[in-house]
C-alpha cells in the first residue's frame, strides 16, 4: 500500500492548530509569567470555574464510535475536567477496585509498570478495562477524554482499535492485545500533583498534572502502531500515525543536500537506543544540529515533536513547546531508513531527536510478531515503536526511571529476555519488540 506525502495535510485540524499556537504562545507565557509574579495558583472556587468553562465535543472515534473529547483552551481548564472525570470513574468502583487503581505520587511502580512488551511480559499499574464494567469501561475513557486533545484522542483510539483488529484478524493468539490498564499516583486533585498512567502493548501514557503550578507533561510516553493501515468495522480506513509519518517527512523534505548529508545515517533502520520502559542514557551528538537550522525548519521540527509532547490543550503544549524551542539549536536530529513516505518500499523509518528538554525515537520493527494479516503490512512501515521523554523532567521529577518489571523494559542492546523466542508467535516476541539493533 502506498502512502505518498500530501501537503494538503496543512489544512487539517491539527496544522490549524499548531498554526494557532505560535500566535498563541506568547499569550500562554504572560498568563503563566503573571500567575508567577503574582504568587497565585488557582483555588478550589477557581478551578470550579474553569471546569465549567471547558466546553466538549462529540467526535468520531478510529472505531467509528461516538465519543465525547474535551475542547478545554487552557491547562487550568484541562486539570479541572480531567480531575473530575477521574472522580466520577472512582466513584463507581469498589473499595478494592480503588485499591488497586490508586498509588502514592512518587511510587517507584510508576516507571516500572509500562513498556512496549504486552502485559503478559510485563505486569502493569492499576485496573485492567477487561475487567470492569460497561459502565466502569466508559468512565476510565472519560478521564483521557478531559485530558487530551480532540487530535491526540483520536490517535490513541487508534492504537488500540488497531491492537484490536490484530486480535480479530491475525494470526496472533496473544489476548493481552486487548489489555489496557489505567492507574492514578496521587488523588485526583485541581490544586495537588497527580498522574494518571494507562496503556498496554503499543501504547503508554504517563501524565502528569499539577494544578498548583499550572501544569501538565506527557513525558514519558510510548505510542505504537501495528498495523499502521487497517479498515475497521465500519469500512473506514484507518491511519493512526499519518500525521506522525506526514509531519516527519514534511520536515524531511525542507532540508537541503548538506543539511541531508549531516542527518541521514543510511538505508538500514536503526534499532532503539531507549526502549519504552527501558533506562536511557539519552544519546546525543549524532546527526544534524538544530542550530544548523532555519527558523521555518525549526518549525517544521516542533511540528514533529508536538505528535507526542502537545497532547492537550492550546495553553499546555504551547508552554511546553516553548521550552523545548528555547534549547532546540543544541538538539540533535537523525534519520535512517526510507526517504520518501512510502508503505509499499523498504522496511519504513527510523529517527532520533535527542536535546536537553526532548528525546523522541521513532522506529520501524522489521519483524510482524507473529501478527499476520493477508494483505496488510504488519512490520516495518505497519509496526512503530516510539518512545518521548523529557531529559531534564521525566515524570514531572516525581520518580527516577527504572527497568520495567521481570528487566523486559525494552531489552536495550539486543538481550532477549527468558522465555522469549526469537521471532515467535506473539506480538512482543523476540528481538523485533525486544529493541535489538536490527529488529527494534
Amino acid at each position: 500500500m502506498s502512502t505518498p506525502h500530501d501537503p494538503s495535510v496543512l489544512s487539517s485540524p491539527r496544522a490549524r492548530r499548531l498554526l494557532r499556537q505560535g500566535t498563541l504562545k506568547a499569550a500562554a507565557l504572560l498568563v503563566i509569567g503573571s500567575l508567577a509574579l503574582s504568587g497565585c495558583a488557582l483555588g478550589a472556587g477557581e478551578a470550579d470555574t474553569a471546569e465549567a468553562s471547558a466546553q466538549t465535543t462529540t467526535v468520531e472515534t478510529a472505531d467509528g464510535s461516538m465519543a465525547t473529547s474535551s475542547d478545554a483552551a487552557t491547562t487550568a481548564e484541562t486539570i479541572a475536567e480531567t480531575t473530575a472525570a477521574a472522580e466520577t470513574f472512582m466513584a463507581t468502583l469498589s473499595d478494592e477496585q480503588l485499591e488497586t487503581l490508586s498509588y502514592d505520587y512518587d511510587d517507584e511502580t510508576k516507571s516500572t509498570s509500562w513498556s512496549n512488551f504486552p502485559v503478559t511480559f510485563v505486569d502493569r499499574a492499576g485496573l485492567n478495562l477487561a475487567d470492569l464494567t460497561d459502565e466502569q469501561q466508559d468512565a476510565a475513557l472519560e478521564v483521557l477524554q478531559g485530558l487530551l486533545s480532540e487530535d491526540a484522542y483520536e490517535t490513541v483510539t487508534g492504537i488500540m482499535d488497531g491492537d484490536q483488529y490484530l486480535l480479530d484478524n491475525s494470526s496472533s493468539t496473544e489476548d493481552s492485545l486487548g489489555q489496557y490498564y489505567i492507574a492514578f499516583f496521587g488523588d485526583p486533585s485541581d490544586t495537588e500533583a497527580w498522574s494518571v498512567q494507562f496503556g498496554g502493548h503499543h501504547l503508554g501514557l504517563n501524565a502528569d498534572l499539577n494544578g498548583a503550578e499550572n501544569a501538565i507533561t506527557f513525558a514519558p510516553t510510548h505510542l505504537g502502531v501495528q498495523p499502521a493501515v487497517y479498515t475497521n468495522e465500519d469500512g473506514q480506513e484507518v491511519e493512526p500515525f499519518d500525521g506522525i509519518y506526514t509531519s516527519a517527512f514534511t520536515f524531511y523534505d525542507s532540508l537541503t543536500e548538506e543539511q541531508l548529508e549531516a542527518l541521514y545515517q543510511g538505508d538500514d533502520v536503526a534499532g532503539m537506543a531507549c526502549a519504552p520502559g527501558s533506562t536511557c542514557d539519552f544519546p546525543t551528538g549524532t546527526g544534524l544540529l538544530g542550530a544548523d537550522l532555519t527558523g521555518e525548519q525549526k518549525d517544521l521540527l516542533i511540528d514533529v515533536i508536538a505528535n507526542w509532547a502537545a497532547m492537550a490543550d492550546e495553553e499546555t503544549n504551547a508552554a511546553v513547546l516553548s521550552e523545548i524551542e528555547a534549547t532546540l539549536d543544541e538538539t540533535y536530529i537523525n534519520w535512517s531508513g526510507a526517504t520518501e513516505y512510502d508503505m509499499s518500499t523498504g522496511d519504513g523509518i527510523y529517527f532520533q531527536i535527542s536535546g536537553p528538554d526532548v528525546y523522541i525515537e521513532f522506529a520501524a520493527q522489521q519483524g510482524s510478531a507473529g501478527a499476520d494479516v493477508d494483505g496488510v503490512t504488519t512490520s516495518g512501515w505497519g509496526h512503530v515503536h516510539t518512545i518521548y521523554r523529557d531529559p531534564s523532567d521525566d515524570y514531572a521529577g516525581s520518580v527516577t526511571q527504572e527497568e520495567a518489571d521481570g528487566g523486559m523494559g525494552g531489552a536495550p542492546g539486543g538481550e532477549v529476555p527468558d522465555g522469549v523466542a526469537p521471532g515467535g508467535g506473539a506480538p512482543g516476541d523476540g528481538p523485533s519488540d525486544a529493541g535489538t539493533a536490527e529488529d527494534s
